[in-house]
Formats: C-alpha cells, structure tokens, sequence
C-alpha cells in the first residue's frame, strides 16, 4: 500500500535532552521487535512493489471500461441498427455466418437479444486460443461484420485484458502481476498495522479515517493523506489482491489444487453420449471451448434449433452459449453467461437426436467456494454489479495510484540531505528488529511465512531473496566497520 515507515523523520541519531532539575531525561520511546520489523518490511516492500503496484493500477483503470469502449469501437459488429419483433431461426443466422467464413470449425454460438447480434465462432489452427467471430443480425440475417476474438473477448477488450496481466509479454510478463497481487495484501495489512499503532493514546475514528488538514507541512501531512486513503481503500484492495490471485500462474494453480482437493471445483455438465468417455470439464473465465479439428464431424448444426428449444424449455433463459460438439456422440452444451448480479450460470446438456436435456448443472447447486470464486471474478473484471462495480474498481485504482505517489512523496521528504548520509533508498528502519521478538512470535512467524511462500511462490521468493541480501549487507558492513578501542 505504500512506501512509508513508522519513524516520522527518522533522524540522524536520538536527539538527547539534558537533565534538569524537574528530573532525569525523559526515555525515548521504545518499539518493540515486531512493531520494527513490520515498518522495515512495510518500507522495503513498498519501495520495491510499489512500480509493480502502479503499472497494475494504470492498466487496470484502462481495461475498466471496456464495454463502453467496445460499444463505441465495434457498434456496426455489436448492435443492430432496428429490433424487429421476429427473430430469425439460429440456424439460418449459422448458415448466413458459415457462408461469410466458410473455413474454420464451428466451435460456439452466442444467440442475439434485444439490440446485441448473434455471434457465431469459428476455430483454425493458425489462430490457436483466438477464433474468427462473425456477427449476425438476428432480425434480418445479414452478417455486419467479422472480428478475431479471444473467448468472444474483442480485440480492443484482449489487447487490454493481455496488457493488464501481461504487458504483452506472454508468460513472462504473467510474473509482473502475480509478483504485485502477491505483495498488495502485505503492504495494505502493515499500512493498517502501523497506522493503527502510530494513533496509541490518542486512538479515534476521526484521527485514523479523516485526513488532519491541521496536520505540518511536510512527511507527516504526507503520511496522513496516504494512511488514511489507504485505510478507505484496503477493503477493496485486498479483494483485488485475493481475486487476481485466484487466475495466477502459480498462486492460481495451488488454488485450483485446493478447490479440488476440498471438491470445490467449477462443476459441469456430463456430455457423454451413446457410451462416449468424453465429458464437459468446468473451467475458469475463459474456459469456452475450441478445437482445431477440420469440422464438426458428426454434429449438424441446423440441430441448433432444436438444441435451444430444449434449453428455453428446461428453464435455461436470458443470455446463452451453446458449445457445438465435434462428434455425434457428445451432447451439445448451452449455458448461461449472465455476469450481472444475479449472475446467472445454469448448464444443459443436449443430444440433438432426440432434443432432450440429458444432464443438468444449476448455479445453486455449485459449492459454496465456486460461487465465491465466480462473484470474485467478476467483481474485479467489473461485471457483477454492472456501471456501479466499474465506478468503484475505477475510484481503486485512482486511489492506489494516489498512496503510491504519497509514499514516493514520503521517501523524497525524508531522504538524507547531508552530503555524508545520504542514501539511495532513504533512511530505512534500522536491521536487526526480529532479535527483540518473542521466541514463540518469531517460531509462529516463520511457520506462517514458509506457508505463504509455498502457497505464494511470488511472495515468498522475492521475500527469501530480501532477507538473504539484507543479511549478507549487515554482515558486510559489520566486518568493514571499524571497532573502536577502548582507552
């Protein structure tokens, strides 16, 4: 959450008062092992984060509002010009799309409704994960255009999505946000912590949740902007850290673990037909399915019509995709893709040949632990609460921008001026904090931390490599510093 420390103005060396005869100088205060040890971390951690922090702040406020930016960029592929009162048969609206595309695999359909288009997608090898997505007019049948999509994403909304996770710089670039999702949570709880303790004595809502505009010029009306701010937004910062973590590549993999180890994994709908081993496996945002197979062996697609009527009918309505089998022993599959609260995520299973629903997945069937994850996804994709949720992620990311720069402020404002004491990062906390801990503290808080790093490589390697340094640095200067004699 920020770059600040404990210590006000952390000066050169305690200033000391002279005794007069009112009595004895009065002792400085004393903090304790841990109260140390969390101001070095929040600092170290917050100047080396921090970068990370506000490039994930930047490109998220950018990917917020996609969906008015691609109502703006793809109208003429998105809406239609005039709703009309009949909508034409899904699968004449496939056909018109396969005889615009007339190579690929038809791999889903997403039907119109109201003003959207119907959106028909088609697989080639060359495109990989991405699909050729062709736009129908569900009222008149006529294609209004044709774009390369990720998932039904468009390209503005990829190009966005692919530089909020990773720069577009592929699996690398993936480190840059798993390393910042990874650390937020850390700096929002020690900003907590250590605002929390710095009010002892004078302890108030309003000193610890409204900024001091009385407060002196300079670090300290600094830090209380910046604590402040940051203790508005920690709610919602530790939601962003959790869920982003949730589709990580290494957080994100020990968490899918853990669901299925507590069986609480995405369910889906059993897709086996006529003894098939095939089945529908639940997936994560962007589980939609491709093949690169050359056709749909085996499944017609004027079947599609049919195959919808049987979802309507089990009580599968408001927005849909239909997964197109690739053979005639696998069912077609119809969901639902209603993100909007309430979200809206009940599966139907389909054989074609007899119109019948033969297996069946509702979204209150789902445990408890897939629900959270699903409302979570959404969430910090913007989607659950619709215009309201972008506004808030929007006022997040603007906010974290604002403590990264009060931070920075602070670190500039305390920095040593004095040509013999300046130092690259400031005047960091004094090393060494963890030998006034309690040994059951400190035995606890390895314990907690060897858990974390394994469950968060991306914290815990980064953290393992700071201390090394941090330990190797002391020791360096311990044996370089001149001992002096006594006499």
């Amino acid at each position: 959450m920020s770059v600040s420390s404990e210590i006000p103005e952390l000066p050169d060396a305690p200033a000391k008062r002279p005794a007069t005869a009112a009595g004895p100088p009065a002792p400085a205060p004393r903090r304790t092992g841990f109260g140390a040890l969390l101001t070095r971390l929040h600092f170290y951690a917050g100047v080396l984060v921090a970068p990370f922090l506000l490039v994930a702040a930047v490109t998220g406020l950018l990917y917020t509002f996609t969906p008015q930016l691609d109502s703006l960029v793809y109208d003429k592929e998105l809406s239609v010009a005039h709703t009309g009162d009949e909508v034409r048969p899904l699968s004449r609206q496939v056909a018109a799309a396969r005889a615009e595309h007339p190579t690929g695999t038809l791999t889903a359909v997403r039907p119109g409704h109201g003003d959207a288009t119907t959106q028909v997608d088609f697989a080639l090898p060359e495109l990989g994960e991405k699909a050729h997505t062709v736009y129908v007019d569900p009222y008149t049948g006529k294609v209004t255009g044709r774009l390369t999509t990720w998932y039904g994403s468009t390209p503005l909304t990829t190009w966005l999505d692919d530089f909020h996770r990773n720069l577009h710089l592929g699996t690398a670039g993936r480190y840059y946000s798993e390393f910042a999702a990874s650390w937020l949570w850390v700096l929002v709880l020690g900003g907590l912590v250590l605002w929390w303790r710095r009010q002892r004595g004078t302890r108030t809502a309003r000193r610890l949740l409204v900024p001091d505009r009385a407060a002196k010029k300079g670090v300290r009306r600094t830090r209380n902007w910046h604590a402040v701010t940051g203790v508005w937004l920690a709610v919602g910062l530790l939601a962003l850290s959790a869920t982003g973590l949730t589709w990580s590549r290494f957080a994100g993999e020990h968490f899918s673990q853990a669901l299925d180890a507590l069986r609480s994994g995405t369910p889906g709908v059993s897709t086996t037909l006529s003894g098939s081993a095939e089945t529908a496996t639940g997936g994560h945002d962007h589980a939609a399915g491709g093949t690169d197979t050359d056709g749909a062996k085996g499944a017609d697609p004027a079947d599609i019509d049919g195959v919808l009527d049987a979802a309507r009918r089990d009580g599968v309505d408001g927005p849909v995709e239909i997964a197109v089998p690739q053979d005639g022993a696998t069912a077609w599959t119809v969901s639902q893709t209603r993100n909007l609260w309430p979200v809206g995520r009940d599966s139907v299973a389909v054989d074609a040949a007899t119109d019948q629903v033969v297996d069946r997945v509702d979204f209150a069937d789902w445990p408890l632990l897939s629900k959270l994850t699903r409302w979570g996804i959404n969430v910090h994709m913007g989607t659950l609460f619709g215009l309201a949720n972008q506004i808030l992620l929007a006022v997040l990311a603007v906010g974290l921008i604002c403590v990264i720069f009060w931070g920075y402020r602070m670190w500039w404002q305390r920095r040593p001026t004095r040509a013999d004491r300046r130092a690259p990062l400031g005047s960091p906390p004094a090393r060494g904090a963890w030998r006034g801990m309690p040994s059951w503290g400190l035995a606890l808080g390895v314990v907690a931390v060897v858990a974390l790093g394994w469950a968060l490589p991306l914290f815990g390697i980064p953290l393992a490599a700071f201390l090394a340094v941090d330990l190797a640095t002391g020791a360096v200067r311990r044996r370089t510093t001149p001992t002096p004699s006594g006499g």
